[in-house]
């Protein structure tokens, strides 16, 4: 059974917390993590690049010139794609990268992520996420007395305003809702810090089954 270190409020080891195995100890599939990665970056994609095609292009509603006996190419528009100035072939259009993925895949990610991390020792346990005051240096404070360096996730199971107001000048660290969890932000962090009460909707909502 995968264990974490479980800490007090003030930052103090008290000990280790049991995780469930069908959550945190699951094995570890490198292919629907990737697919999970891959849809979560194309999902933040904008979208947006647009370029103007010929019908576009301001312009060219006459003909340049008469169609025979110039001597030249005969042209109907000044917009042509050919011309300096004019349209796009074939350029960008608004449209969206999002991916889809079903809902078991997108569980069985997170359960690999949860795993891959718990394997690691990656994960921390914390009583309750909280901060006498929000000021940075004070969530510097928690985080060293949780031995967190690099990027670090913190995770609760509802918002905290003092602590989101005092880890947002930290570089590296993000905040995350049990709800709005993803595999990416799970891999990109050196460790995971789960307040007791997040750790106990993770195994309630990703859990395969009640445990004995």
């Amino acid at each position: 059974m995968p264990k974490a270190d479980l800490y007090n409020t003030e930052g103090k080891r008290t000990g280790d917390l049991d995780l469930r195995d069908d959550v945190f100890g699951v094995p570890i599939n490198d292919d629907i993590l990737h697919q999970a990665v891959v849809r979560h970056l194309a999902n933040q994609r904008a979208g947006t690049a647009a370029v103007k095609t010929r019908s576009q292009v301001r312009g060219g509603g006459r003909k340049p010139w008469r169609q025979k006996g110039t001597g030249r190419a005969r042209v109907g528009s000044i917009r042509s794609p050919i011309w300096r100035g004019g349209g796009i072939t074939f350029g960008p259009q608004p449209r969206s990268y999002k991916q889809a993925m079903p809902r078991k895949m997108r569980r069985l990610a997170l359960k690999s992520a949860f795993s891959a991390k718990a394997g690691e020792g990656a994960v921390v346990v914390i009583e309750e996420l909280q901060i006498p005051v929000p000021k940075t240096k004070e969530a510097v404070k928690l985080l060293e007395s949780l031995e967190a360096e690099g990027n670090t996730l913190l995770v609760a199971r509802e918002e905290n305003p003092d602590v989101m107001l005092a880890i947002r000048n930290i570089p590296g660290v993000r905040f995350s809702l049990v709800g709005h969890l993803n595999v990416y932000d799970v891999l990109a962090a050196d460790k995971v810090i789960m307040t007791r009460q997040a750790v106990a909707m993770i195994e309630e909502v990703l859990g395969d089954a009640e445990p004995s």
